[in-house]
């Protein structure tokens, strides 16, 4: 191994006294090739340009001799000290970083962004970072090779977004171009790059941040980051129904399940950030919010134009986005992009089976009749999926009866059974490994 490797973040401005001196002394250099032809590299030293990390970090263990590996801002963070410090390599590290590219974008842009998401769309994750962008207001993406400002704007087509696209960063290149999402596609940029995706019904105004109030901005100002499933205005998820705006498709007639259904709905799909959910039939929007509300990416299709109006204020009480998209479950699924999971809470096996044939990794469906539960159990095994279910039946505990003023909840030794629900049949299924 190496007597001693010293990992210097580089942001253009001159070097720090100790990353020059560990410089000076190296014997070997790894970096880009640019960072390799503008710093003063020894003129014996052995020189790796650094495509492969996990390659140049074999090298620096069998080097002897001092090693410095020089990276972009500061390497610690989705940089090159996660790969150089795996057990297999066994090399200890002396870093020395610089001003982060991300913060380098969000000055750059004039922005604050301890309030923003940050993710990689390097190994394959571009649709995972695209769903990042549909569920946040503020995002920065470390793009790749293939997975650039162009490819990650074709895959938010028809969201509504403003890309500040930050090439080359404290280079004499560097270069900023704030465009709309619909006008990236159009330019050729230089890979790697920082892209800042803001917009959304969440952000608030010209500096892209949260509103003051609501989920977001009681985040915002303490805590980094949107933390997953916070609680907004309400603790918890599963709320009661009276919690969302609406009253339902016909008057006096409730289209929200009950929250101990949506409970397992919720399990049942476990939805996580980066996941796109679908939630078709999505009514006022529960559901749809409170998947959101874990961090998913969540695409709502309703075809009453009244339903989906409430679903935004419920949306917009929370602080989440979602994106409604107007119309019947098979007509409109062709449209949208590929969900890791869905939820059918209308529609009957028809509507499952046009899901299905988008593969999510889960889906969950809504029956109402016996008849109809086995049809879409069939359905989902008869697609390969492992299929389950269950209908769910609850009655409230009341206070003991004639006792005016009682408390909710009663004398514990007086509780009696309200009158129940008629239940709920909720199937699911699972790809099989």
């Amino acid at each position: 191994m190496a007597d001693r490797i010293t990992v210097i973040g580089w942001d253009g401005t001159p070097l720090t006294e100790a990353a020059a001196a560990a410089l000076a002394a190296a014997t070997l250099v790894a970096g880009a090739p640019y960072q390799l032809k503008a710093l003063p590299v020894p003129a014996g030293a052995e020189r790796i340009a650094l495509g492969s990390i996990q390659l140049a970090a074999r090298r620096i263990a069998e080097h002897r001799g001092a090693a410095v590996v020089i990276a972009e801002g500061d390497p610690g963070f989705f940089g090159v000290v996660r790969t150089l410090r795996r057990p297999e390599y066994g090399l200890e590290l002396e870093v020395l970083p610089a001003v982060s590219s991300v913060a380098a974008a969000f000055a750059r842009a004039g922005m604050p962004w301890e309030d923003a998401q940050v993710v990689s769309a390097h190994g394959g994750r571009l649709r995972r970072a695209a769903n990042i962008c549909r569920a946040h207001p503020k995002v920065a993406v470390l793009t790749a090779a293939g997975a650039g400002p162009s490819e990650l704007a074709l895959m938010l087509h028809g969201v509504h977004r403003t890309f500040v696209v930050c090439e080359a960063l404290g280079t004499p290149d560097e270069d900023v171009t704030v465009l709309t999402s619909d006008r990236v596609a159009d330019h050729i940029w230089r890979d790697p790059s920082v892209v800042l995706v803001i917009g959304g019904s969440s952000a608030g105004g010209p500096g892209g941040g949260p509103r003051s109030g609501g989920a977001a901005g009681e985040a915002a100002g303490w805590l980094a980051g949107r933390p997953v499933g916070y609680p907004g205005p309400d603790r918890g998820w599963a709320l009661p129904t009276d919690t969302y705006t609406g009253t339902g498709r016909a008057p006096g007639a409730s289209d929200t399940l009950p929250a101990h259904v949506r409970a397992l709905v919720l399990a049942r799909l476990g939805a996580r950030p980066g996941d796109l959910v679908w939630s078709v039939g999505a009514g006022s929007g529960a559901l749809a919010v409170e998947a959101a509300r874990f961090g998913a990416a969540v695409v709502a299709v309703e075809a009453d134009r009244s339903a989906c109006a409430r679903l935004a204020v419920n949306a917009r009480r929370y602080g989440v986005e979602v994106e409604t998209v107007h119309g019947h479950g098979p007509d409109v699924l062709g449209e949208l992009p590929e969900p890791d999971a869905a939820v059918v809470e209308t529609g009957g096996p028809d509507v499952v089976r046009a899901v299905l044939s988008r593969r999510p990794e889960r889906i969950v469906a809504v029956a109402r009749t016996l008849a109809e539960a086995e049809e879409v159990r069939r359905t989902i095994a008869d697609a390969g999926y492992r299929a389950d279910g269950a209908l769910l039946q609850s009655a409230p505990l009341l206070a003991p009866a004639g006792a005016p003023g009682t408390p909710p909840g009663g004398d514990a030794h007086g509780l009696r059974l309200g009158v129940g629900d008629p239940g709920t049949f909720l199937l699911w299924g699972e790809q099989k490994a």
